[in-house]
């Protein structure tokens, strides 16, 4: 009976949306619109005010990936060892995933160092002016970059999420199955040359089982 992992896959994509659309939002909504307040030294504690109430919600969205990922991965072990590109799309998704986790683990880092200086005046959420404190205005600098380092990092997960989606297309399974194995491999479904140059009059049982185990890929 096949496994439904429609559970995992729902927590997978609605998990990254939210790290997505969430550190998206506060590049350009959130940190931006701070600076709209008329007190400088207001504009720190209403981006933060926003990031706190966020927070919650977003280490939410990343557990629920990360878990609807294992349990993914998890269930794709044998297309993970056999069909051809499944592996390497894989390792590049783990790869950037880790690398959002460890820019969004230090970004959080710097902001509580942000909640923590009060009502430190600032041109906006990740923006420094000349007033700033000297031990604000550098870690302000780091969230304005941290902040399109994790779009970015999150939204080329959506993409590598988006094949191997298509990798798991009837066509793509077969052509992956078939394109990386070979005579030798266990998953072959056909014998090797040596029997057919001995047996070309007689495909025999073999070859048809071969041929009913495609048919049921």
């Amino acid at each position: 009976m096949a496994q439904d992992n429609t559970l995992a896959r729902s927590l997978h994509d609605l998990g990254l949306a939210t790290w997505f659309g969430g550190s998206l939002m506060g590049a350009v909504g959130l940190n931006g619109a701070a600076a709209v307040v008329d007190q400088p030294a207001q504009r720190l504690r209403v981006a933060n005010a926003g990031w706190a109430r966020w927070t919650p919600v977003n280490l939410a969205g990343i557990a629920a990936h990360v878990a609807g990922g294992a349990v993914l991965l998890a269930g794709n072990k044998g297309r993970l060892a056999s069909q051809r590109g499944v592996a390497g799309a894989t390792i590049a998704k783990a790869t950037v995933t880790g690398l959002a986790l460890g820019a969004t683990a230090y970004s959080r880092a710097l902001g509580e160092r942000l909640m923590q200086a009060g009502d430190a005046p600032v041109e906006g959420g990740t923006t420094p002016t000349d007033d700033t404190p000297p031990e604000l205005a550098p870690v302000q600098r780091q969230l304005t970059v941290l902040q399109w380092v994790i779009s970015g990092l999150t939204g080329t997960a959506l993409v590598l999420n988006a094949l191997m989606g298509e990798q798991q297309r009837p066509q793509q399974v077969t052509s992956g199955l078939l394109g990386g194995c070979g005579a030798g491999c266990r998953c072959w479904p056909w014998p090797g040359p040596a029997y057919w140059s001995g047996r070309a009059a007689d495909p025999g049982p073999a070859a048809e089982a071969g041929t009913t185990q495609v048919a049921n890929l």
